[in-house]
């Protein structure tokens, strides 16, 4: 009775889940343009989408910043692990602190403050402040990826390479960075998520005449839900999806010998 229980419990777990997704895909697929019933199936939904240049600038736009502050998030996060790991341990504590406060603050409230603080600078709003504000709450996520790398890195290895006649730079490379690189990959990626997903702080700080996909379809949705938005989120489900799959995508066994 206990085991009849626990999958019922997982399987209302993957329907409240899933159920809304597998209800968008089927509707990107409908002839119809009312959701309430089924016109047949159809492809111009997708047609349309990479029709409608509005969209594609959109996504274009979302996919380089996304790339853009991710990777600079990823340098600077990674810099500041190393400058942190040097530090004696109650300064070190105390900053750890500071930066996960981004991480625990209300978008809303950080988003209010980046407008506030690129106001009072007197920057244009657009391409730049959306950068400079995704760099901004992207770089805790990086350092909450690489820190835990930096204490299990063995400094001894790093010492013995420059006892070799290692300049710093190259023994940071050829020893330090291939230790931290699972942890750097992990936080870009994490960045690189945060990005495409972000809308609040994305909205008080893009100006006129730019917009990512979360602020398109923001607006596109007040005008009334277009059967283009929902090939798109099914597109963007899709990539993510086989993204995760290749991933994951168990090892190879290895070949047997034959004796």
């Amino acid at each position: 009775m206990g085991r009849i229980a626990k999958r019922i419990y997982i399987i209302l777990i993957f329907v409240f889940l899933y159920a809304p997704i597998a209800t968008l895909i089927v509707l990107s697929f409908n002839a119809s343009k009312t959701r309430a019933k089924w016109g047949g199936f159809t492809l111009k939904w997708y047609v349309s989408l990479f029709q409608n240049r509005d969209i594609m600038e959109a996504l274009y736009t979302t996919l380089l910043i996304a790339l853009l502050s991710s990777l600079i998030a990823s340098v600077i996060g990674t810099i500041a692990c190393i400058a942190m790991d040097s530090m004696k341990k109650r300064p070190k504590s105390i900053l750890l602190g500071i930066t996960n406060i981004p991480m625990l603050n209300a978008d809303i409230v950080t988003g209010i403050s980046l407008m506030l603080l690129f106001l009072s600078f007197g920057l244009k709003f657009g391409f730049g402040t959306i950068l400079l504000s995704h760099i901004t709450f992207n770089i805790p996520y990086v350092i909450l990826s690489v820190m835990p790398r930096m204490k299990n890195i063995n400094r001894n290895t790093f010492e013995a390479a420059l006892d070799l006649g290692a300049p710093p730079l190259k023994a940071f490379f050829k020893v330090v960075f291939p230790d931290l690189l699972p942890g750097i990959l992990s936080g870009f990626l994490l960045a690189f998520t945060m990005s495409l997903d972000d809308f609040i702080i994305t909205h008080f700080t893009k100006g006129p005449g730019i917009d990512t996909l979360s602020t398109k379809i923001y607006t596109e949705v007040k005008k009334g839900i277009k059967p283009e938005m929902y090939a798109l989120s099914t597109i963007i489900f899709t990539v993510v999806l086989l993204l995760l799959i290749l991933v994951n995508k168990p090892e190879k066994e290895e070949k047997k010998i034959l004796h």
